[in-house]
Parts: structure tokens; sequence; C-alpha cells
């Protein structure tokens, strides 16, 4: 994905401040403008910096984690000195990176197809070492929730890069992220009758089984709250 050729000129006259006006002021000059106009040196540098940040959010930073961010955002090789000097400068810690994902929501207000372009991208430099770590996770949920992500759209992101959390709780009432309300209602209503102790028990199912069913029973009544809090429904 080629981010600097997407944004060529969308960047004109963003305010800036704080860590993204501190890098911008260390380092824009060294950047060589787009032919066709202004590629936007603060939005350039506010997502090289959120990628430095996402490498460091799972306490280590490697090669491996640059190299990918190279492949996915398409680094021009002439360049590709200046963006290391930025994402090293960035990585240093993870303090700040609230900033840097403000800019770019503010950008792309209306637009979140480019805004889950660029979360896709920091999804694949969490994957540079196979794993999704706690803090990566963290850090990559407040970034989409900077976004203007719902937690159920964040989800459906995570799931396309890394398996499915067992304790999400579209997982667990096995609905998809985008289903309606009803489906989801029915689902879980369905659940309720098939795992309730006294449907078990009208089976005929050994006394032990109906300790797991109410269990069970228990996490896909949270499931469903969950689901329903987070889409403000009743």
């Amino acid at each position: 994905m080629s981010v600097w050729g997407k944004v060529s000129g969308a960047a004109a006259g963003l305010m800036v401040g704080g860590p993204v006006g501190a890098l911008v002021g260390a380092v824009a000059g060294h950047f060589i403008l787009d032919r066709e106009g202004d590629p936007g040196v603060t939005f350039t540098i506010a997502v090289i910096a959120l990628a430095g940040k996402m490498a460091r959010a799972d306490g280590v930073v490697t090669e491996e984690e640059f190299n990918v961010f190279r492949q996915v955002f398409v680094i021009p090789p002439e360049q590709e000195a200046n963006v290391r000097r930025v994402y090293n400068m960035a990585r240093q810690d993870i303090a700040g990176f609230e900033h840097y994902a403000g800019q770019i929501a503010r950008l792309f207000v209306g637009n979140p197809a480019m805004l889950e372009d660029i979360l896709d991208g920091l999804f694949e430099i969490a994957k540079a070492d196979g794993v999704l770590h706690p803090g990566e996770s963290a850090f990559l949920e407040k970034v989409a929730e900077i976004f203007g992500f719902a937690p159920n759209e964040f989800r459906r992101i995570r799931a396309s890069h890394f398996a499915p959390d067992l304790s999400d709780p579209y997982v667990i009432l096995g609905v998809s992220y985008v289903a309606d309300e009803n489906e989801i209602k029915q689902t879980y209503r369905r659940l309720v009758r098939e795992n309730h102790p006294d449907s078990l028990m009208a089976r005929g199912v050994p006394a032990e089984f109906i300790k797991l069913a109410t269990d069970k029973l228990a996490t896909i009544n949270t499931a469903y709250e969950r689901i329903q809090q987070e889409r403000g429904s009743s």
C-alpha cells in the first residue's frame, strides 16, 4: 500500500503541535515533496511515528518490524534513510501515540477505508514476530478507538490478521461482527434454550454435564450483555 501517493495534498493546512510538531521540525526539511504537490509531510511523519511506536508496544524492537513497515507502506528508495530516522526517533517509547493517531483521524474524517488501511498496516507490523502481544493489542485497540472504529469493527479487523480471541463475545455467540440486532438476539435465545439446565435435564443429560451447561450459559449471557452494551442496545 503506497500511503504517500494516496495522501498527496491531503494534509495541506493541517494544524501541527505536540510530538508531531516536534518531529516535523526535526526532519520535515529532509523530505522530498511529491511532484504533484505536497504529500502531507505532517501526515507522513505521523504514520511513520505511529508505526514506530507500534513496534515498541510489545517492549521489544526488532529490525524485522521495520522491514515489514517498509514493505507494507512502500517507502520510496530515496526516502528510506529519512523514514528510518523518524521511525527510530518515535520507537524509543510509546508515549504520545494518541496524538499521532488523532492527527491522522482528523485528516481522514469521513474516510474510514483509509483509516482501516493504516490500521491494517499496524497489525502487519504487530505480526512481525507471529504473536499479538497484550501491549500491542491494547495499543491497536486504542488507535482504532481514536480512528472512530466501534469495538466490533476493531475485532473484525483484528480477526483478519490474527485468530479470533476466544473471549470475544461475537466468537462466543458465533455471530458475525456485522450481524444485525435481530440475528444476534435470535442466536442468543437459541443458545440459551439449548444450554439451559432444564433443557439438558429434559434430554436426560448426565448430572455432571448440568454444571458445565450452567457455566456455559453464564458465559453466553455475559457475551450477549457485552455486545448490547457496546452497541448501546437495551
